[in-house]
């Protein structure tokens, strides 16, 4: 049920005014705690749209380590930041949420009546009744290699995630960073499989790492076996020959810079926090994140609401889990404000029949 990069799958017969879509919520963020908050909305009867700057669903997730292991998601012992946001996606599709991508909103407006416009880059408006910020750390941005004139090769043989493990098979690769990002790309590349690089090369200016101890004994185990080389330094050049990246420049802490072949080059710098536009709609905002309540997780403005690592709280655990739990509440948070005049109760999708067909699965028969 992945939607397509820039598609607007809009629901049968949607409102409009002046253009705009009428909707009960509109969610900014597609990473797994923004497609949660479909789900707990669409218990609800909610109808939400998506938002997100990225060309696909899945956020940080998908972006940043697809293939890597996660394993504190409930009754799920491990899956991969793809399978999460398939699983997902799966789980929502009773809903009919419409997806935008590719795009960042770029207005908010409070109207008369209460409710919000928001309009996005792409041109698209909504006409919402509430707003949930499901934007992670924001529209986050990896922090690029600053060597004058490498970004041209961006996409063909510099990348900052490794979206596409394949393309880096048999491969000379270099891998920049000293986080867990690196590392795990770099043991990825470096052992028996069908991903193996001809040649990895760690390269960090620093002989210490912001990793999880074990990946840096099995780093250097390798390194011992001659699998990979690890080496200290900062990239400060390069070379090419026929128009492609052939080999890195690199300075090392003795002073003198080597040339290291290079047919692809990973970059793992970590995120650079850009709220963008959020930053301008008048929230509290405390070390670039929104300020919430946790009864039902509201920003400083009622109707719009924050979940998942945007947001900051006493006692804030930036968890996958914690975001699930505050898609709950804030979904119910939402509830009076789009049916002021309807009591929801809390029912269970065990055993409530009505819960049951908005999930279009049938009520099971009890003895």
């Amino acid at each position: 049920m992945t939607p397509e990069p820039n598609a607007h799958p809009i629901p049968s017969h949607p409102h409009t005014l002046d253009g705009a879509i009428e909707t009960d919520a509109v969610i900014v963020g597609a990473g797994p705690v923004g497609l949660f908050q479909v789900f707990e909305l669409g218990l609800l009867e909610i109808q939400s749209h998506v938002i997100d700057a990225l060309p696909y669903p899945g956020g940080q997730p998908t972006e940043l380590y697809p293939d890597k292991p996660i394993y504190d998601i409930p009754a799920i012992p491990v899956c991969t930041g793809q399978e999460l946001t398939e699983r997902l996606l799966q789980q929502i599709k009773p809903f009919g949420a419409s997806f935008h991508l590719g795009q960042e909103v770029s207005q908010v407006q409070p109207q008369p009546d209460g409710r919000f416009l928001v309009g996005t880059s792409q041109g698209n408006r909504f006409l919402t009744k509430t707003l949930f910020i499901a934007a992670g750390v924001g529209a986050f941005q990896p922090r690029p290699l600053k060597v004058e004139g490498i970004d041209r090769f961006n996409g063909t043989q510099l990348f900052y995630n490794a979206r596409n493990p394949a393309q880096f098979a048999g491969k000379q690769l270099v891998i920049v960073g000293g986080g867990d990002s690196a590392l795990d790309w770099a043991l990825h590349f470096a052992s028996e499989g069908p991903h193996r690089a001809e040649s990895v090369i760690l390269l960090h200016r620093r002989d210490g790492f912001q990793a999880a101890p074990a990946s840096v004994a099995r780093m250097r185990a390798l390194c011992e076996q001659h699998q990979m080389q690890f080496v200290v330094g900062q990239v400060n050049g390069f070379e090419e020959q026929a128009g492609r990246l052939s080999a890195i420049k690199v300075a090392g802490a003795d002073g003198v810079t080597r040339v290291v072949p290079a047919d692809m080059l990973l970059v793992f710098f970590g995120l650079s926090p850009k709220l963008g536009p959020i930053a301008d709609w008048g929230l509290d905002i405390e070390r670039k994140q929104l300020v919430v309540d946790t009864e039902k997780f509201s920003t400083s403005i009622p109707g719009i609401f924050a979940v998942g690592d945007i947001n900051t709280y006493p006692g804030k655990k930036k968890l996958i889990l914690s975001g699930f739990h505050e898609c709950a509440l804030a979904a119910y948070g939402a509830a009076p404000i789009v049916f002021p005049d309807k009591q929801v109760m809390l029912q269970y999708t065990t055993t409530s029949p009505k819960l049951h067909k908005v999930l279009g699965v049938d009520s099971p028969v009890f003895d």
